[in-house]
C-alpha cells in the first residue's frame, strides 16, 4: 500500500493554514485539529448555509438541489436531520440489518476467495457499497446494478461518460414519483410521507435528502474498503494481528477511516468577516475545514503518519465533528466491521498484485484519497 504523504504538515505545524486559488477565490483551509474542530463548532461564524458550495470546488455544474441536512444550519438542519436519522441509526440497533450486512460481506468475500485475481476498486468496493446501500434505504437489492453503472462516483465518473447529475436526479424522482403509487417501508416512502413544521416536504427537499444519500458515501465508502484491502495486501501480518484478538477490529475501523480520510475538505461560509489564524475573512468567504490534516496532526496523534491498528484513544474527525457529523457513519463502520470480521474468518492472506493510487489534486497540493485500481488476491484459510 503506497504511503498517503501529508500534504500539509509544513503549513499546519507553521501557520495552521493552506491557501488554495479555487475559481478565482482564495480559500483558506484550516488544518490543525483544534481549530477545525473548534470551528464546526462555530455554525454561526462558519455556516453551512451555501447551497452547492460544500467542497471546495462548486457543484453547481452537476446538481440543482441543496444537499440536505448537510447545506443547512441549525435550528433548520436540526429538525431536517431528525427525519431521516432514524433510518440512519439501524446499521447500529437493528440486530437483524446487522446480520444481513454480515451475509452480505461474508458472501461477497467468499466469491472474491475462489477468482485468481480480484479488481478490488470496481470489482469489490464499488458493488459492496451498492448492495449495502439498497439495505439502509430499504429497497430491493436488484436497484444496486443500476447505481453500480453509476461508476465510482456518483457525479464525476460514470464509466460510460455521461454527465450524472441529472441522471441521479432523474432517477431519484422516478422513485419517489413510483414510491406514491405503492408505498412501504423504504427511503423513498418515508420521505413522502415526512412533514417538515407541519407541511409535506417538497420534491426539492426530497431529492436533497437523496443527494446526500447517494452521493455523501460513495466514492468515501469505495476508497475506505479498496484502502483497506491495499494495506493488508502490503501488510499481510496485519490480519492475524487482528484475528488474534477481534477486539481490535473496532479501533482497526477507526485508525483507517483516521489514516485514508477521503474527504479532503468541507468549506464553510461565513456571513460575517471572521478572524482565522491570523488571516481576515471577508464576508462571504468560504473556509475549508481539512480531515486528514486534522487527523495527522501531531500534538493529538502519535506517530500521525503510521496506520497502528490498535490505537487508542483515536479523536479522529475523519466522520467530521460537531453537528454536521455524518449521518451515515454508521453505516460506513459496520460495512468495515463486517469486512474485516470476514477477512479474519476465512481470508489467511491478501496478495497485493498491483495499486494505483488516486489523487485530490490542487495547484497547491497534491494528497492521495483511496485508489483507481488495486488487484489483489485472496488466499483463503
Amino acid at each position: 500500500m503506497p504511503v498517503h504523504p501529508d500534504p500539509f504538515k509544513a503549513d499546519r505545524e507553521s501557520t495552521g493554514l493552506h491557501h488554495v486559488d479555487v475559481e478565482g477565490e482564495n480559500l483558506p483551509l484550516i488544518l490543525t485539529h483544534k481549530e477545525v474542530r473548534n470551528a464546526a463548532r462555530d455554525y454561526e461564524s462558519f455556516s453551512s448555509n451555501n447551497p452547492l458550495m460544500c467542497v471546495i470546488h462548486s457543484e453547481a455544474d452537476v446538481r440543482t438541489v441543496r444537499q440536505l441536512p448537510l447545506e443547512i444550519d441549525p435550528p433548520d438542519h436540526t429538525d431536517y436531520r431528525n427525519i431521516v436519522e432514524p433510518l440512519f441509526k439501524r446499521p447500529m440497533e437493528d440486530e437483524k440489518y446487522m446480520a444481513d450486512m454480515k451475509t452480505l460481506v461474508s458472501e461477497m468475500v467468499s466469491h472474491a476467495v475462489h477468482q485468481k485475481e480480484i479488481e478490488a476498486v470496481r470489482g469489490f468496493a464499488l458493488p459492496l457499497q451498492c448492495r449495502a446501500l439498497t439495505r439502509l434505504l430499504n429497497v430491493p437489492e436488484s436497484e444496486a446494478d443500476e447505481w453500480i453503472n453509476w461508476g465510482v462516483h456518483v457525479f464525476h465518473d460514470r464509466d460510460d461518460g455521461v454527465d450524472s447529475g441529472p441522471v441521479l436526479e432523474n432517477y431519484t424522482g422516478k422513485q419517489f414519483a413510483k414510491a406514491e403509487g405503492n408505498p412501504g417501508n423504504d427511503f423513498f416512502s418515508i420521505l413522502n410521507l415526512a412533514e417538515f413544521r407541519g407541511r409535506k416536504l417538497t420534491l426539492e427537499e426530497k431529492q436533497g435528502f437523496a443527494n446526500v444519500a447517494f452521493a455523501g458515501g460513495r466514492d468515501t465508502v469505495i476508497n475506505m474498503v479498496s484502502s483497506i484491502l491495499a494495506y493488508f495486501g502490503d501488510h499481510p501480518e496485519g490480519i492475524d494481528f487482528l484475528r488474534e484478538d477481534e477486539t481490535r477490529i473496532p479501533k482497526a475501523i477507526e485508525e483507517f477511516v483516521r489514516y485514508v480520510s477521503p474527504l479532503t475538505a468541507i468549506t464553510r461560509v461565513c456571513p460575517h468577516a471572521k478572524e482565522v489564524l491570523g488571516h481576515t475573512v471577508p464576508a462571504g468567504g468560504r473556509v475549508g475545514l481539512c480531515w486528514p490534516s486534522a487527523n495527522r496532526d501531531a500534538t493529538v496523534f502519535e506517530n500521525p503518519d503510521e496506520i497502528i491498528l490498535d490505537r487508542h484513544p483515536n479523536r479522529h474527525v475523519g466522520f467530521g465533528h460537531a453537528t454536521h457529523r455524518c449521518m451515515g457513519a454508521p453505516h460506513a463502520r459496520l460495512i468495515m466491521r463486517s469486512l474485516l470480521e470476514s477477512l479474519c474468518e476465512q481470508v489467511e492472506r491478501i496478495e497485493l498484485i498491483e495499486a494505483v493510487p488516486k489523487y485530490d489534486e490542487e495547484a497547491s497540493f497534491k494528497r492521495m484519497t483511496g485508489y483507481e485500481s488495486v488487484n489483489i488476491r485472496f488466499i483463503e484459510r
